[in-house]
């Protein structure tokens, strides 16, 4: 939902889920052109395969635990924790238990819409 429908987006039942990967969906919760925030629930052994983008990206871990690896680093992650990913640097992760990461990217994703 972009913010120019409402700035109100509580709502998020109303919007879909998107397969991704095996043990991997999104939901586009809120968007406009200069930012985007999803929902990325992982089943126990799901991975967000070793990417990179333009986009700037920050994940916070809502639930679960997760490895993550940011260029040449990689930390196990738990609710609370937060990881940052600069343009064009490459990231994944991988669940370890089944959890949400909420994320947020600047600028938004159109792939995603």
């Amino acid at each position: 939902m972009s913010t120019t429908d409402t700035n109100f987006l509580l709502d998020n039942d109303r919007q879909p889920w998107t397969q991704v990967a095996e043990g991997m969906r999104r939901q586009v919760l809120a968007y406009d052109p200069q930012m985007m925030l999803v929902r990325v629930a992982f089943e126990k052994g799901g991975i967000g395969a070793l990417h990179h983008h333009v986009h700037t990206q920050m994940t916070y871990v809502e639930s679960g635990i997760f490895k993550s690896t940011v260029g040449e680093e990689t930390r196990v992650m738990r609710a609370g924790d937060v990881f940052y990913a600069p343009s064009n640097v490459w990231h994944s992760v991988e669940c370890l238990e089944a959890g949400m990461l909420l994320d947020t990217f600047s600028p938004m994703r159109e792939d995603f819409i």
